[in-house]
């Protein structure tokens, strides 16, 4: 199944929405369930900045699927060939959510949680099918960064993990096969590392959110967004490549510049500093201009990297061949 017709999000945050966004853009019809009533309100948000991003791409947004609201789980999941779980990171809700879908969904029909951090082999644990659970973890906004990591637990199906991974890049993704399972998988563990640092600059009184936030972008940023953390220091090494690199740099790790080994206190002191910087940073925007400042940025990225055929732009270009292939089809069909 490389692009099913009709899919299930359950949990309807900024996660879940972009998700239906992105389905719905695919072609595909999309029930949505949340018991929050500002939930269709979000979906509805969401939704506008993902056409506009997909509009300044070139991609097509006017065949798009349905985004139809459910009233419960079970009306969400009952047709669906494929549901994706986003509900907010509580296990034990994790557990009471899977269970509903698992009650009511098609036996055959794969379920991928959005979790950015648990292992499936724990959301398996109370479930009854764990066969057909995946891990299908994106990144915001979903609808226009292509990553998604796929994570299976011990009870996964060898065909689950290829079935969610063929309808991610049915949606114009690049599935990530994180083989090894481990919490946080492999980009959040990253993330998690150059967070906690952060979080040191600012306690010790050495940078604002600001400055942390000018340093990533204004420098490794831009080099991280086309050719990530390995390459970009093969670069580095010049002409002796990655050993030249490792040769002059590596000593450099048995230096004192990090405290990765430990975390800051979440003191009520860290964390009204952080948001009275955060807020002189940035708190001219709200939110919902924030996202499409950011979405503009992105599709200016992802245009430059589609046509330097490098990064995250090889996944534009076979999305585009994609949706061709998916008209001509059409077409053809409407002809005979």
């Amino acid at each position: 199944m490389s692009s099913p017709g009709t899919a299930a999000v359950v949990g309807c945050g900024v996660i879940g929405a972009a998700w239906a966004a992105r389905m719905a853009l695919s072609g595909i019809d999309v029930a949505v369930f949340d018991p929050d009533p500002g939930a269709e309100g979000l979906l509805a948000d969401v939704t506008d900045n993902a056409v506009t991003a997909w509009r300044a791409l070139g991609l097509p947004t006017d065949e798009r699927g349905t985004i139809d609201i459910a009233s419960s789980t079970a009306e969400a999941v009952r047709d669906a060939e494929f549901v994706q779980e986003s509900v907010p990171e509580r296990p034990e809700l994790k557990a009471t959510v899977l269970e509903a879908i698992e009650s009511a969904a098609r036996p055959e029909t794969v379920i991928a949680s959005s979790t950015s951090g648990i292992r499936p082999t724990l959301m398996q644990a109370t479930m009854t099918h764990p066969d057909r659970l995946v891990v299908g973890h994106p990144f915001n906004p979903v609808y226009l960064l292509p990553l998604v990591e796929v994570v299976g637990g011990e009870q996964t199906a060898p065909t689950t993990i290829e079935t969610a991974a063929a309808i991610y890049r049915g949606l114009g993704m690049r599935p990530l096969h994180v083989r090894v399972e481990i919490d946080a998988f492999i980009a959040d563990r990253l993330l998690e590392a150059v967070w906690r640092e952060a979080l040191w600059l600012i306690t010790d009184g050495v940078a604002t959110t600001a400055e942390i936030d000018d340093a990533i972008t204004y420098g490794f940023g831009l080099r991280w967004a086309q050719m990530g953390l390995f390459e970009t220091y093969r670069v580095a090494g010049g002409a002796g490549g990655f050993r030249h690199f490792i040769e002059q740099f590596g000593p450099t790790l048995e230096w004192p510049w990090s405290r990765l080994t430990d975390t800051p206190a979440f003191t009520p002191e860290l964390i009204d500093t952080i948001v009275a910087q955060s807020d002189r940073q940035s708190g001219g925007h709200d939110a919902r201009e924030l996202e499409r400042i950011r979405d503009r940025n992105l599709v200016g990225f992802l245009k430059v990297l589609e046509a330097n055929r490098w990064g995250a732009g090889t996944t534009l270009i076979e999305q585009r061949a994609a949706r061709r292939r998916a008209g001509s089809a059409a077409h053809d069909e409407q002809s005979h």
